[in-house]
């Protein structure tokens, strides 16, 4: 058993006749009588005090902490109690990601997870705790399979550190009863070479390159927003995808691209024609904000798309005053009701054109590979989760090989 057990109701004297004798103490028969002591690993004494008539609970207690010292997998009593709130949020400050990534994951923990399992300590949580949580975001309505996904993730990552900080001996997450959030793939539709060109020429002319960068070259929409003179190498027909613009708690910044994946991609002729003309009627314009983040050094560049007031294109204004109309014009989605309002579209966004992209490329026999390049994707394997489905069928090529393999009569 490691450590000892004090007895503070009684302590040992030498009477007269040298003989050790039990004394009471002055806290005799007041508060908790015994305390178990011990040394962590770190060097530092722990105790845990125990009442009257729990002698024996309070040696099996040391017998367990001396088991999982032996066993790598002792858990400081008092740092475990910190609640799973208290130890997300400061795994939320020391956490190194993106201030943007950061703040989504805070809103999410703070919405969701925080309500249902905020205050418990970190030490109490079991498997049962997290199919709890599971079932609670599966039964709200208001949050779709994929969002409940992103939050089981966030929450999965906190106790993953609080294992690594040695508060947790492992993460309840890793139970094989623990099932994440269901969550529908939805198959990408791409839209029509027809659709495209109705949305463009449905949006004010100044907007309408937009398109073309966008199905022409699959750029997302801040790295649209954040294209600069200096990306385009029209000799070499190169398009260089080095910055976005993302807004940050209300601020407009220049960061990398997302994942960080600077990368060139094929600027096609056309598409070229459709930036000259741009850049003809509507000059590049300087803007200087800040990097990364709203505090981060200033950066200049000479922005390609900027709103009528030669200013940075806000996503949320540009999307409901610009984008959605052009949708509705193209038969896309239903007109405005009558307060004006448009409703949610999100597989319209200008994401599709980025879809619209991928599937032109795979159609032709482009190689996943280079799609993903192009797309800035994290791998391959993203790529072809995505757009498997839109590859060509080699059902005939494979009919045509087994044909010749087994019945050849030459």
């Amino acid at each position: 058993m490691a450590g000892h057990i004090q007895d503070r109701w009684f302590k040992t004297e030498t009477d007269t006749d040298g003989k050790a004798v039990k004394v009471k103490t002055d806290r005799h028969g007041k508060g908790m009588r015994y305390r178990a002591r011990y040394i962590s690993p770190d060097g530092a004494e722990k105790s845990q005090s125990f009442s009257d008539g729990q002698k024996r609970l309070a040696e099996k207690w040391l017998t367990t902490i001396a088991s999982d010292m032996a066993r790598g997998q002792y858990i400081d009593p008092r740092a475990s109690r910190i609640s799973f709130k208290a130890y997300a949020e400061k795994w939320l400050k020391d956490h190194s990601i993106d201030l943007s990534s950061q703040i989504v994951v805070e809103q999410r923990l703070r919405l969701h997870a925080f309500p249902l399992i905020g205050s418990r300590p970190l030490s109490s949580f079991r498997p049962e705790h997290i199919r709890g949580l599971v079932s609670a975001l599966e039964k709200n309505p208001a949050v779709s399979g994929a969002y409940a996904r992103n939050i089981y993730g966030d929450v999965r990552a906190v106790l993953s550190a609080a294992v690594d900080d040695g508060l947790l001996p492992r993460n309840p997450c890793s139970a094989r009863s623990i099932r994440p959030p269901a969550a529908e793939r939805r198959r990408v539709v791409p839209w029509l070479p027809s659709q495209v060109r109705a949305v463009r020429a449905a949006l004010p002319e100044r907007y309408r390159a937009m398109v073309d960068m966008g199905a022409g070259c699959g750029l997302r929409q801040g790295e649209i927003v954040g294209l600069a003179e200096d990306a385009l190498n029209f000799e070499s027909g190169t398009l260089h995808v080095v910055r976005q613009v993302k807004l940050i708690n209300g601020k407009a910044v220049f960061a990398p691209p997302k994942c960080n994946k600077e990368r060139d991609v094929p600027l096609p002729e056309s598409v070229a024609e459709a930036i000259r003309a741009h850049m003809d009627a509507y000059k590049p314009v300087e803007i200087t904000l800040p990097w990364r983040k709203p505090d981060g050094p200033k950066v200049t560049a000479r922005l390609l798309f900027t709103n009528s007031a030669d200013g940075v294109v806000w996503r949320s204004n540009f999307n409901i005053q610009e984008w959605k109309p052009a949708l509705a014009a193209a038969g896309l989605i239903a007109e405005a009701d009558e307060d004006g309002k448009y409703a949610p579209a999100r597989e319209h966004g200008m994401h599709a054109l980025r879809h619209f992209y991928a599937s032109v490329l795979l159609d032709a026999g482009e190689s996943v590979k280079a799609v993903s390049q192009y797309l800035g994707h994290s791998d391959p394997g993203l790529t072809l989760r995505v757009y498997a489905h839109l590859m060509p069928s080699s059902h005939p090529r494979t009919q045509r090989a087994l044909d010749a393999a087994l019945y050849d009569t030459a």
